[in-house]
């Protein structure tokens, strides 16, 4: 059972949120909190897995919560399900210690995916999430590295960097909450714009233009 702390100053939303959790068999929610304060006194008692953790909330905002969370309980993950997607509200998140980063607009399946996958350890990011940092670490790239001279879309971009991580068409359909008819369509398209035959190729262009990571 994956234990999970809610955390949402919205009454309604909290209590949406915990039936919602309440109908998945491994999902356990062990708490609700209203702010960032009141969740840190809750995890003092009661140990969880992962917190479901709001932004902007009175008291004691999420950014911060987060922050004391990770250093006060380094066991346990934040996953931030916000209305906000903007630059500064994803980027003081995750340099706080977020693990994750949903918006509202996420549906019960894409939820409870991304806190089973928080809770294993690893990084979730929806779409919308996910194209925001990708245009931004493209804008950190230096120029003599990012080179796109076959006009490669933002969500391209992004199927090619978890191309050359290894990422199997299923892994990268998780990755980015997509389908995976949807993956091959992007690769087809990837592959058609820079001429590869394979995902070799895919990879060697990514290195080449500064596509790729490391």
């Amino acid at each position: 059972m994956i234990r999970v702390l809610v955390v949402d100053d919205q009454q309604i939303v909290r209590e949406g949120l915990v039936a919602l959790l309440g109908l998945l068999d491994d999902i356990e929610v062990v708490g609700a909190a209203g702010d960032g304060e009141a969740a840190l006194s809750l995890l003092a008692e009661i140990p969880a897995d992962v917190v479901l953790m709001d932004l902007r909330m009175p008291v004691l905002d999420g950014v911060e919560a987060t922050r004391r969370i990770v250093r006060l309980h380094p066991g346990v993950a934040v996953l931030v399900l916000t209305t906000y997607a903007d630059d500064d509200s994803i980027v003081s998140a995750l340099r706080a210690g977020a693990r994750g980063y949903l918006t509202k607009d996420a549906g019960r399946a894409e939820i409870a995916a991304a806190l089973r996958s928080t809770a294993s350890g690893q990084s979730t990011f929806d779409a919308a999430v996910s194209r925001r940092l990708v245009t931004a670490m493209l804008g950190t790239v230096p120029a003599e590295r990012w080179n796109n001279p076959h006009g490669l879309t933002p969500r391209e971009v992004e199927v090619l960097r978890l191309i050359t991580e290894g990422l199997s068409n299923a892994e990268i359909a998780a990755s980015l909450f997509i389908g995976e008819t949807t993956v091959k369509t992007h690769i087809n398209n990837v592959f058609t714009k820079i001429g590869a035959r394979s995902r070799t190729d895919a990879v060697r262009y990514a290195h080449r233009h500064g596509l790729a990571d490391g």
